[in-house]
């Protein structure tokens, strides 16, 4: 087969319809046995386009999908541990995604300029925080996990501003970072003023697509070196 992608992408596009159409429909059942496919056929389809395992970014990205997918396990549970897990597990994720692509768009920042990017970055968190309702024992691992979504996103917008290679590719990890930031608001609205068959639909929706953008932009960044 030529596009060996295409497949395990087939039954990645089933499985998220039928996510999604359950979370639309409330049946949390169907969706919750269906979530934990997701990110592994994201996976698989990311392996599939690129082609190979060789390159430490290629194991990194795919070691960053699967905590994800350990990380939609966790919160299909009830309660603060399940919930501590899940943070925890997809917070590594991030810090994976930060080794795939920082290190390409990040390249060549001076000290001083990380300061003011920090800045930026501390107060983005700081006032979503408060716009949330953010508070107590949540506070901490929040603003945490916040500043880890800055980082996302700020590894794609870095390769836009800097002009780094194909800038169009970097848009698309930006993209995939900013739906991340936006979806994981929507839990913290959900966890702090109370969820809604709807919230939990845009969610899934959003999250999915955030990983699919992150899979498409590496592809489109690892794979030429392998043609």
């Amino acid at each position: 087969m030529k596009k060996p992608w295409i497949l395990p992408a087939c039954f990645l596009l089933v499985a998220a319809i039928v996510n999604f159409f359950a979370r639309f429909v409330g049946n949390a059942a169907v969706a919750a046995m269906v979530k934990p496919s997701l990110l592994p056929l994201v996976a698989l389809t990311t392996v599939s386009a690129i082609g190979s395992l060789e390159d430490k970014a290629i194991r990194r990205l795919v070691t960053a999908q699967l905590l994800g997918a350990a990380g939609d396990i966790f919160l299909i549970a009830s309660g603060t541990l399940p919930f501590a897990l899940g943070l925890g597990c997809f917070l590594a994720g991030h810090i994976f995604y930060f080794t795939v692509f920082g290190p390409i768009s990040w390249k060549g920042i001076k000290p001083v300029q990380w300061i003011g990017i920090l800045a930026v970055m501390a107060l983005a968190v700081a006032g979503l925080l408060v716009g949330i309702g953010v508070e107590g024992t949540f506070l901490v691992p929040f603003a945490v996990y916040g500043l880890a979504l800055m980082f996302l996103i700020f590894c794609g917008l870095a390769g836009v501003i800097r002009n780094i290679g194909n800038k169009s590719t970097w848009a698309i990890v930006t993209c995939g970072g900013v739906l991340f930031a936006f979806s994981d608001s929507l839990i913290a609205i959900q966890t702090f003023n109370g969820a809604s068959t709807f919230l939990e639909f845009l969610v899934m929706v959003t999250y999915v697509a955030a990983q699919c953008l992150l899979a498409w932009g590496a592809i489109r960044l690892f794979r030429p070196a392998r043609q």
